[in-house]
C-alpha cells in the first residue's frame, strides 16, 4: 500500500533526496498462483497457504504498523488474516468553513486526526544521519483495489525529487497523532491558519470542543452547534500554540502569555510558571500523561549587542494534582522536537549509538538552516555562563533541509579546529 504524507501545500523549491532514495519502492507484482506440478520443483515457498495459527503468531510479532502493512501485501487472505493498524487511521469531522470568517461560509473543512512519525533513513557510516518528521496518510490516488501483490509500502515527500521514501530503508518511531484542518498550511507567510486543539468532552467521542488559532483570533467550534465564534478572553497579542490536555485548552502568546481555557465557559485564567520570564514558550506533549512547557529566553538582557546562539531554555512539568509547574532538569531518554507546525516528543532509547540525536536534548527546527540540540548543564568555557540551564550543546550539528510539509534534517558531529603554535 502506498502512503504519502499530509495534504499540504508543497513548497515550489524542489530539493535533492537524501543518499539513500537510490532504493526506490519496487513496482507491483503479479502474484503468481503456481501448479501443484510447477510448485513441486520450485524451491520457492507458498506463503499464501499457511496455517492459521502460524498466521496468529506472524500477527504477534508485529509491533510495528508499517510491518503490518507488508504483511496486508503479501496476499488476499493475508489481507483479510491482519487488521489495517489503527494507528495509522485517520478519523475526519467534517466542519463549517471558516475562511469568511466574521461572515457566514457556506462551505466546508475537514478536521482530520494524523498519525505522527519520525523516520531516520539508513546512511552510510561517514554520512550524517538523515531524518524525516511529520505526518502520513493514504494516497487517495490510487486505487487499491486494482493493484496486484505484493504492494511496497512508501511515503511520498512532495517538494523533493525523487518524491519517494522507501519505508524498508529506514527506521520508524511513532509519535502519537495531532488534529489538522486540512488544505491549510500553517508554515505558509500567506495562511492566516495556526493550528487546532481537539477536546472530547465524553468518553464516547460524541461531543467535543474546537480552538482554532486564525488570524489574530481564537475561534470556538462546540460540535452540538456546529458554527464558529470568537473568544473573546484572550491576549492582546498573537497566539503561538495551542494544546488539548486532560479536559482544559492551553495556549500561549507572542507576548509570553499563557493560559488555561475551560472548555465549558471558555474563561481564561494566567498559567505561567514562578519566576516569570520574558520568553519564547513551547508546549509539548509527551504522551497522554505529561503536557512539558520550554521556555528559551535571552539570558542577558542589557547586552549590547543580541547572541542567539547564548539563548537558553527553562523546561517545566505540569503538575496535575497541584495544578502548577515545576522546573526539571532531566528529560530522561526522550528528545524535544520544537517546529512551526507542532511540537512533539520522542523516546530516543531505540536509536543507535552515534546517530546524532541523544536523549535529554531539545532540538528547534524552526530558528533557522543550522542549529544544534540544547542540553542541561553545557560547558561553555565562560565564566559568566551558568551551569546550570539548558543551552546549546555542540557535540553534533542539526541542517535543516526543509519545514514542509514534513520536517526533513541531518544531524552529524561537530567538526572543530584549533590553532597551532610554530
Amino acid at each position: 500500500m502506498v502512503e504519502q504524507s499530509e495534504n499540504m501545500a508543497p513548497r515550489k523549491k524542489k530539493r535533492p533526496f537524501p543518499s539513500s532514495s537510490s532504493n526506490m519502492a519496487e513496482p507491483p507484482q503479479t502474484e503468481k498462483k503456481a501448479s501443484s506440478s510447477s510448485s513441486s520443483s520450485s524451491m520457492t515457498p507458498d506463503w499464501t497457504q499457511l496455517p492459521e495459527e502460524l498466521l496468529h503468531i506472524i500477527t504477534e510479532k508485529l509491533d510495528n504498523c508499517f510491518n503490518v502493512i507488508h504483511a496486508r501485501s503479501v496476499c488476499t487472505s493475508w489481507r483479510s488474516t491482519f487488521p489495517f493498524p489503527h494507528s495509522l487511521l485517520r478519523p475526519s469531522y467534517s466542519l463549517p468553513a471558516f475562511g469568511d470568517f466574521p461572515y457566514v461560509s457556506k462551505g466546508s473543512c475537514t478536521l482530520e486526526k494524523v498519525p505522527l512519525f519520525l523516520f531516520r533513513v539508513q546512511t552510510p557510516a561517514a554520512s550524517p544521519s538523515e531524518y524525516f518528521l511529520g505526518g502520513v496518510g493514504r494516497d487517495e490516488s490510487v486505487d487499491y483495489m486494482e493493484l496486484q501483490y505484493p504492494i511496497q509500502f512508501s511515503v511520498k515527500i512532495p517538494g523533493y525529487e525523487p518524491n519517494v521514501l522507501n519505508i524498508r530503508n529506514s527506521q520508524v518511531f511513532p509519535l502519537g497523532h495531532q488534529y489538522r484542518i486540512m488544505g491549510w498550511d500553517p508554515e505558509s507567510w500567506s495562511t492566516k491558519y495556526g493550528g487546532v486543539a481537539f477536546l472530547p468532552l465524553n468518553k464516547e467521542g460524541g461531543e467535543f470542543v474546537l480552538l482554532l488559532n486564525y488570524s489574530m483570533d481564537l475561534l470556538v467550534l462546540r460540535s452540538s452547534e456546529m458554527r464558529w465564534m470568537q473568544l473573546k478572553e484572550t491576549s492582546r497579542a498573537q497566539c503561538c500554540h495551542i494544546v488539548a490536555f486532560r479536559g482544559r485548552f492551553y495556549a500561549t502568546f507572542v507576548s509570553g502569555d499563557l493560559f488555561i481555557y475551560d472548555p465549558y465557559t471558555l474563561k481564561r485564567t494566567p498559567f505561567a510558571p514562578s519566576p516569570p520570564l520574558r520568553s519564547s514558550k513551547y508546549l509539548v506533549q509527551a504522551g497522554d500523561d505529561e503536557l512539558l512547557l520550554v521556555e528559551k529566553f535571552n539570558p542577558f538582557p542589557d547586552a549590547e549587542i543580541l547572541d542567539f546562539n547564548r539563548f537558553t531554555c527553562r523546561v517545566s512539568r505540569l503538575d496535575n494534582e497541584a495544578d502548577k509547574w515545576v522546573e526539571i532538569t532531566d528529560l530522561g531518554d526522550r528528545v524535544l522536537f520544537i517546529r512551526d507546525s507542532g511540537n512533539v516528543c520522542c523516546s530516543a532509547k531505540n536509536l543507535p549509538d552515534g546517530c546524532g540525536v541523544s536523549g535529554n536534548s531539545i532540538v528547534f527546527t524552526n530558528t533557522g538552516y543550522m542549529t544544534y540540540a540544547y542540553k542541561y548543564g553545557v560547558h561553555t568555557g565562560r565564566e559568566d555562563d551558568e551551569l546550570n540551564i539548558w543551552r546549546f550543546s555542540r557535540e553534533n550539528r542539526v541542517t535543516i533541509v526543509n519545514t514542509s510539509p514534513m520536517v526533513a534534517f541531518q544531524v552529524q558531529p561537530e567538526t572543530r579546529y584549533r590553532t597551532l603554535d610554530n
